[in-house]
C-alpha cells in the first residue's frame, strides 16, 4: 500500500507547506533556458547544460560518504607517498622547477586529481593537514611553468606527451575552486596557448593522450565559461579534431581508455551543436555493453583490453575503470539532465567499486570481477590478459595505475552529488548523505517578491541509501526565498512516493518541488526497493537478482589471508564454502522465488541446513554500514562448474538440468562480497535444458596466451587479421616451436584437418608458421606419430587451409607449429574430422 505525505510529516516531524504555495510536479530534465547568476554554466556559443556543477567544498560529505572519505585519509590514498616511489616529493620531476628528476609520468597526476578533491571535502575535519600536502604539490607545479607554457616534467615535454598533464589540469582546477588561487587561470592560459601553437600533427599525436582528449576539453571549455576568451573554442575544435575518433566507432578497446573516452563526441557536441555526436558516445556505449558488458555491477570484461571471447562474468574490471566511467556518467548527466547516466554511476559505485578496495582503504586489487571465488596472488593469465597477480589485495605498486587514479572516485562522487540548475535551484543527482551550501533564487524577479532574491541555503540529505529506501531533504533557509528544487527518480524505482506528491512519478524523471521556502522545511522520500530478476541473454541467459540499485551475490564466507608483515601487507581472500550454484527460479514469476530476510537471526530459522551462513564471523558490510536486509534463495549445486585457470569456470547455456537437491542459499549486497558469485545459471528441466557436461573434446598448448577455446568455437573470421573474433596465439613467444592438441572424451576416426591462421601483419606480431605438422596419439604405444600420406600443410592468409591423410583412430591430435624466426602466431580456428570418401 502506498504511504500518503501526511504519514512522511508524522514520521518525520514535518510541518506541511502552506496550501497553494508549493508546485510539485514531474518533469523530464531540469530547464536549459535562464542564466544561473551565482553558478555560470556553459557560456554561449556553447550549449547551456540543465545541470552546472558546483565548485568543491560547495556539497560536504556526512554519514556513510563522509566515513569513505575519511577512510581514504587515513588509509592508502591519503597516505600515498610513504606506499608509492612516484609519489615522493624527494627527486620528483613533478616537484622540479626546471622538470628534471624521476617519475615523471600519470603516476602523481592521477593521485593529485582525486586527492586534492579529497584534501579540500575534509579540510574542516582534519585540520587542513591534507591540504597542506596537496597545496606544496600544486606550488611546485605552478612554478615549473616555461616560457613557452609549458609545465612539468621536461620528459613529457620534446615529444611532447600530453597526457600525463591532463590529470593536473583537474587538479588545478580543484584548487583554483578551492582557494582562489588567480596563478592557477594565468597558468591555464599561458598552457593552452602552448597548446593552440603546436602543429597540429603534434597536439594529440599518438598513446594515451589521443584517445584521452576529452579530459584535456573539459578543461578547456571550462577556461573559456571563466574567461570568454574565443580563442580557446578554437583550441576545442582542434583537440576534437586530434582526438581519436569516437565518433566513427570505439577508437580503443583498453577498459580505462574506453570509460574516459567514449564521452568525447558528446562532450563537443556542447561546442558543435552536431547531434551526431551525441549519438555517437550513446552507440559507443551501448556496443561496449552489448559486447562485454552482459554482467552485473555496471561495469564490463576489460582485463585490460577487452578480447572477444572473454565476456563471461569471471572476467573483471579495473579499478581505474570502475572510477572514470563513474565519472564519465556523471558529466553525461550534467549534459544532458538524463537520470539513467546517474543510475548507472550508482550502479558501478555501490556494486562494483565497494569490493576493489579492502574494507580499511590499505589495499586494492587490480580487477573486479562479479564471479569471483579466489581473491589470491596466483597468476591467471591467459583467462586473464596480464601474467602475474592481479586479485590479491595489495598496496604495492604491481597495480601502479589503480593504486594512483581510483582516489577520485568518491570524492568526485561526493563533489556532484548535487548540482545547481538555471533556473536558480538545486539538484539532486546521486543519492547519499551530504550538506549543500550554496546560493539560490532568481535575480530581479521582479514583483517586488523577496523569494526572488539570491541569497544563501543549506540542504541536508539523511539516508542510509543505498540501504534504505527513506531519504529526507531538509532545506534551511533564513531569509524566504524562492526557487525549486530538482529531486531525482531512479529509474529501476516505478513506485517513487515523495512528499506533496499525489502520484508516483515516472521512473527515471524528476520531481521538481518549487516553493517559497522559509526556515526548515524537510521534504521526505520513499524508493520503495522491489526484488528483481535481470537476464543476460548475451551470456549464456544469466541471472542476477536486484534490489533498488543493489544488486545482490551469494554469501560466500570470506577467508582472509595476510601475506607478508607490517602495516601496508597484502591480503588474500579464498572460501571454503560452495560457491557453483544455480538457482531455482519460478519460470512464470521469478521474483516470487526469494525471500527478504530482516536481520540475520532469522538465519537460523530460514537456513537451517545451511551450515556456513550461522558462523559468527559472517557480518556483511556495505560502505561501512551493517547490511540488515538479505535475501533467501534455493539453488542446487552443479559438479561440472569447477575452477578454470584458478578462476570460476564460465557460464553454459541457462537452463541448466543438474541431479541432486535444492539448497537453501543466502544473498547479499554485491558490494560487501569479496568473493562472490553474482551471475547465476538457472535450474530448469524439460527439452529446453542443458545438461552440465565436459566438452566432447579439451585443448591444450605448449603456450598460451590468447583463448584456447577460440580453436573450436565455430567461429569463421572474416580474414586472418580479424581481431572482432575469439584467437589463439603463442605470443610472447617467437620463433619457437609450439603446439596445440586436442583431447577427445572418447576416441575418434581422423582424417583432415583445417587451420585458419591468425596474422596480424602491421599491427603485431604475429605471422603464418614457416611450417607446420599434424601428429596422433598412438593409443597401443602412447607415442606422438606423424600422420601419413598428408596432401599438404598450407600457411596461406584470409582461407581455411585444409589437409587429407589416411584416417587414424586416436584419442589426441597435435598441431606442432614452426614459428617464423622473430615472429609469432596463432590460429583463429581448427578443425578435426574423419575424412570424406
Amino acid at each position: 500500500m502506498r504511504v500518503g505525505a501526511h504519514w512522511f510529516c508524522v514520521l518525520l516531524g514535518v510541518v506541511p507547506a502552506a496550501s497553494g504555495d508549493d508546485a510539485v510536479v514531474t518533469v523530464a530534465a531540469p530547464p536549459t533556458a535562464g542564466v544561473n547568476a551565482t553558478y555560470r554554466g556553459h557560456r554561449p556559443p556553447l550549449a547551456p547544460e540543465p545541470l552546472i556543477r558546483l565548485p568543491v567544498g560547495t556539497v560536504r560529505p556526512r554519514g556513510w560518504l563522509e566515513e569513505q572519505l575519511k577512510r581514504m585519509a587515513t588509509g592508502m590514498f591519503g597516505r600515498l607517498p610513504e606506499v608509492s616511489h612516484w609519489c615522493r616529493p624527494d627527486g620528483s620531476a613533478w616537484r622540479s622547477k626546471d622538470g628534471s628528476g624521476a617519475n615523471g609520468w600519470e603516476e602523481l597526476p592521477y593521485w593529485l586529481k582525486g586527492f586534492t578533491s579529497l584534501a579540500h571535502l575534509l579540510s574542516e575535519r582534519d585540520a587542513g593537514g591534507l591540504a597542506v600536502m596537496s597545496n606544496r604539490w600544486i606550488e611546485a607545479i605552478l612554478a615549473s611553468q616555461r616560457n613557452d607554457g609549458f609545465f612539468g616534467p621536461e620528459s613529457n615535454h620534446a615529444q611532447p606527451d600530453l597526457w600525463p598533464n591532463m590529470p593536473v589540469l583537474w587538479a588545478l582546477r580543484t584548487h583554483y575552486e578551492a582557494t582562489g588561487d588567480a596563478r592557477v587561470l594565468d597558468l591555464l592560459q599561458k598552457y593552452f596557448r602552448y597548446e593552440f601553437e603546436l602543429p597540429r600533427e603534434r597536439l594529440l599525436h599518438d598513446s594515451w593522450q589521443k584517445v584521452r582528449g576529452g579530459d584535456n576539453l573539459e578543461i578547456v571549455h571550462w577556461l573559456y565559461d571563466e574567461t570568454g576568451e574565443s580563442w580557446l573554442l578554437e583550441l576545442a575544435r582542434a583537440l576534437h579534431q586530434c582526438t581519436a575518433d569516437w565518433s566513427g566507432g570505439i577508437a580503443s578497446w583498453h577498459g580505462v581508455n574506453f570509460c574516459q573516452g567514449f564521452r568525447e563526441p558528446m562532450q563537443f557536441s556542447v561546442q558543435s551543436g552536431d547531434p551526431r555526436l551525441r549519438a555517437a558516445t550513446l552507440a559507443d556505449y551501448a556496443e561496449m555493453m552489448e559486447k562485454f558488458g552482459q554482467v552485473p555491477g555496471g561495469m564490463f570484461g576489460a582485463d585490460e583490453n577487452c578480447r572477444p571471447g572473454f565476456g563471461d562474468p569471471r572476467q573483471g574490471a579495473e579499478a581505474c575503470s570502475m572510477v572514470e566511467a563513474m565519472l564519465s556518467f556523471e558529466m553525461l548527466a550534467g549534459i544532458t539532465g538524463e537520470t539513467a547516466w546517474a543510475d548507472r554511476c550508482e550502479e558501478v559505485a555501490f556494486n562494483s567499486l565497494p569490493a576493489a578496495v579492502d574494507p580499511r582503504m590499505r589495499a586494492l586489487h587490480y580487477l573486479t570481477s562479479p564471479n569471483c571465488a579466489a581473491c589470491d596472488e596466483a597468476n591467471h593469465a591467459p583467462a586473464v590478459e596480464n601474467d602475474g597477480c592481479m586479485f590479491a589485495f595489495s598496496p604495492d605498486e604491481r597495480y601502479r595505475c589503480c593504486q594512483h587514479n581510483v582516489v577520485m572516485g568518491w570524492p568526485y562522487f561526493a563533489e556532484r552529488a548535487w548540482t545547481a540548475t538555471r533556473d536558480g535551484g538545486l539538484a539532486a543527482l546521486l543519492w547519499a548523505p551530504c550538506e549543500v551550501n550554496a546560493k539560490v533564487g532568481r535575480a530581479g524577479g521582479g514583483g517586488g517578491d523577496p523569494g526572488d532574491d539570491v541569497g544563501p541555503v543549506r540542504v541536508r540529505v539523511d539516508t542510509e541509501y543505498p540501504l534504505s529506501d527513506r531519504i529526507a531533504v531538509t532545506v534551511e533557509c533564513a531569509t524566504p526565498r524562492r526557487f525549486p528544487l530538482y529531486l531525482r527518480i531512479p529509474g529501476w524505482c516505478a513506485r517513487a512516493e515523495v512528499e506533496g506528491l499525489k502520484q508516483a512519478p515516472p521512473a527515471g524523471s524528476w520531481v521538481k518541488v518549487e516553493r517559497t521556502w522559509k526556515g526548515t522545511t524537510t521534504v521526505a522520500l520513499r524508493f520503495p526497493m522491489e526484488l528483481r530478476v535481470r537476464r543476460f541473454a548475451g551470456n549464456h541467459d544469466a541471472a542476477a537478482v536486484d534490489r533498488g540499485p543493489l544488486t545482490y551475490s551469494l554469501a560466500l564466507l570470506p577467508v582472509w589471508a595476510t601475506v607478508g608483515s607490517g602495516e601496508w601487507a597484502t591480503q588474500t581472500v579464498t572460501t571454503e564454502d560452495a560457491w557453483n550454484m544455480a538457482l531455482a527460479l519460478d519460470p512464470k514469476r521469478p521474483e516470487s522465488s526469494f525471500e527478504l530476510i530482516e536481520s540475520p537471526r532469522d538465519l537460523r530459522i530460514v537456513h537451517e541446513e545451511f551450515l556456513s551462513y550461522r558462523r559468527p564471523a559472517f557480518e556483511p558490510k556495505l560502505l561501512g554500514m551493517a547490511v540488515k536486509q538479505m535475501v533467501a534463495a534455493r539453488a542446487r549445486r552443479v559438479p561440472g562448474w569447477q575452477l578454470d585457470h584458478g578462476l570460476v569456470g564460465k557460464l553454459h547455456d541457462s537452463p541448466v538440468q543438474v541431479e541432486g537437491e535444492d539448497e537453501a542459499v543466502l544473498l547479499v549486497p554485491m558490494g560487501a562480497c569479496y568473493v562472490r558469485i553474482t551471475a547465476f545459471p538457472v535450474l530448469g528441466d524439460g527439452p529446453d535444458a542443458h545438461e552440465w557436461n565436459k566438452p566432447a573434446l579439451s585443448a591444450s598448448a605448449s603456450h598460451e596466451h590468447d583463448l584456447l577455446e577460440a580453436l573450436c568455437d565455430n567461429v569463421l573470421p572474416a580474414s586472418s587479421s580479424d581481431h572482432a573474433v575469439p584467437r589463439f596465439t603463442w605470443w610472447d613467444h617467437r620463433g619457437s616451436v609450439e603446439w596445440v592438441q586436442y583431447d577427445f572424451a572418447q576416441p575418434r576416426r581422423i582424417g583432415r584437418s583445417g587451420v585458419y591462421w591468425f596474422d596480424d601483419s602491421g599491427s603485431g606480431h604475429c605471422r603464418v608458421p614457416k611450417s607446420w605438422r599434424l601428429l596422433w596419439l598412438d593409443p597401443a604405444t602412447r607415442e606422438w606419430r606423424d600422420v601419413a600420406g598428408a596432401s599438404g600443410y598450407g600457411v596461406a592468409k584470409d582461407q581455411v587451409n585444409l589437409v587429407e591423410f589416411p584416417a587414424v583412430m586416436t584419442g589426441a591430435m597435435r598441431l606442432e607449429a614452426t614459428l617464423q624466426p622473430g615472429e609469432s602466431g596463432g590460429l583463429l580456428e581448427w578443425t578435426v574430422a574423419e575424412q570424406v570418401e
